[in-house]
């Protein structure tokens, strides 16, 4: 991501917490029950445990902690986000859960630093780079996982997702073709909600 590009996706955060305050259209999210269930599709078919070390990219508030300790799922979390609005309003929320400023580059974590490395929404707005930055994170998330990684992004077979000038859409064939070389075991899912799709890829050989 270059400086333009985080320069863009700062200004649009910033003018949507301005908004809304603390409210899931400040994440960009249409409403909350949309963003539960992007959560709940990740937490079915990951089946991350109790007490395992989750590291989720583009947390916004944090949000994804309370949720999951709410199904009985506490986790060891961390968090990470560009917006420093976010992180501060999710820090006097939260102010159990670890929470840090930046993209998975400038975090950079260690390989295998987190049982599982998870993003919700992160990767949807068009940078106008054919989508090479999205497919560079989920290389390096799945890097940093001991177990796997779980996700979810537009689908481009949706026509009116993939004509939206603003929104960065794949289709999911290419997204399994750019892990099936490097992981065990993959699954998609796409029957939760129309335009989107999820994918949980199982740590497998070195990448």
């Amino acid at each position: 991501m270059d400086a333009l590009q985080r320069q863009r996706i700062l200004s649009a955060q910033r003018d949507a917490w301005r908004r809304h305050g603390y409210h899931p259209n400040a994440l960009l999210w249409s409403s909350r029950e949309v963003q539960e269930q992007r959560f709940r599709v990740l937490l079915e078919m990951s089946g991350i445990g109790a007490g395992e070390s989750l590291l989720d990219v583009g947390c916004g508030f944090g949000d994804l902690a309370s949720w999951l300790e709410r199904q009985g799922v506490p986790v060891e979390y961390t968090g990470i986000d560009l917006s420093p609005e976010l992180l501060e309003e999710g820090g006097r929320r939260f102010p159990d859960i670890r929470l840090c400023p930046g993209d998975l580059f400038d975090f950079n974590p260690m390989p295998e630093s987190y049982d599982w490395v998870w993003l919700s929404g992160t990767l949807n707005r068009n940078l106008d780079d054919g989508g090479d930055y999205a497919r560079s994170v989920i290389v390096r998330m799945f890097r940093v996982c001991r177990k796997g990684i779980a996700f979810n992004l537009l689908d481009a077979r949706d026509s009116w997702t993939a004509g939206r000038w603003d929104l960065q859409s794949f289709q999911p064939s290419e997204i399994a073709a750019l892990v099936e070389d490097w992981s065990d075991s993959h699954e998609i899912r796409d029957d939760y909600l129309k335009g989107d799709f999820s994918l949980v890829a199982r740590k497998g050989r070195e990448t």
